[in-house]
């Protein structure tokens, strides 16, 4: 019997590359973005594979709730949430940021992620199975200047998944959260506000992760023995590690 996978945030990078990922391998998908034309171009090409498409805002919890709720009988029994839909926004210092993009992340990495993971895991714990996978980053380990906001919403989803293993003891529900660093999406492309020449900068010289390598992370981790969880996977391209303690000093 084919199982089925919820992955939000599907129209682009990360989820969708998932999307074409367990397609490949017979799963069932139900697929969440705020993009119908791209959700709807991503099912076509997905055929044969069953798929259901729900265009919606994550920060929104009354659509997510009712999203559940009405999910076709033969799409009911989600097998694994994968928490992708998520953002970061500008670089600024905190003393120079603009609140609005501050709270649309906070809405959308945080509060997004929890309404969904609400939804979804009566159903997980009810059927003593079912696997929540967090996309995280290497930002909720490691800060870095313009990082406050973004980095401060992923530490959040690496302890909020933390502690969701420590609510599902015993229920046979897993927890992943995955942790990538520099990876090539539209990623670095909204958080410059479309400006595609400074996002392909940041990239410049170096090979970074790709979607189909945080796909085949999650694909590895929701295949897994039922009695294998994986608590966290931190993930870097090879071009990227950790530098040194930066120390201003005053001019003399």
């Amino acid at each position: 019997m084919s199982q089925t996978i919820l992955i939000t945030g599907a129209t682009s990078g990360f989820g969708e590359a998932m999307a074409r990922r367990f397609a490949a391998e017979g799963w069932k998908l139900i697929i969440t973005g705020r993009r119908t034309q791209r959700l709807n171009a991503l099912a076509a090409e997905l055929s044969p594979a069953q798929v259901h498409t729900a265009t919606f805002d994550i920060r929104d919890s009354k659509a997510i709730s009712d999203f559940v709720a009405a999910l076709p009988e033969d799409f009911k029994n989600i097998d694994v949430l994968v928490n992708n839909a998520g953002l970061a926004l500008g670089l600024e210092p905190a003393q120079r940021c603009d609140l609005d993009l501050w709270e649309t992340m906070i809405d959308t990495n945080i509060k997004g992620l929890v309404a969904m993971s609400r939804a979804v895991l009566p159903g997980m714990v009810e059927r003593s199975k079912g696997l929540v996978v967090n996309l995280g980053s290497i930002a909720g380990n490691w800060p870095y200047p313009g990082g406050n906001v973004y980095g401060g919403t992923k530490a959040f989803v690496k302890q909020f998944s933390l502690n969701l293993r420590a609510d599902l003891h015993g229920t046979g529900v897993r927890v992943t959260n995955i942790e990538p660093g520099m990876a090539e999406t539209e990623f670095s492309v909204v958080r410059f506000e479309g400006d595609k020449d400074k996002a392909a900068q940041v990239y410049s010289g170096m090979k970074p992760l790709t979607g189909e390598d945080i796909a085949d992370i999650v694909h590895y981790v929701a295949t897994a023995p039922a009695h294998v969880n994986v608590n966290r996977i931190e993930v870097m391209p090879t071009a990227q590690s950790f530098g040194g303690f930066p120390v201003h000093r005053e001019q003399s």
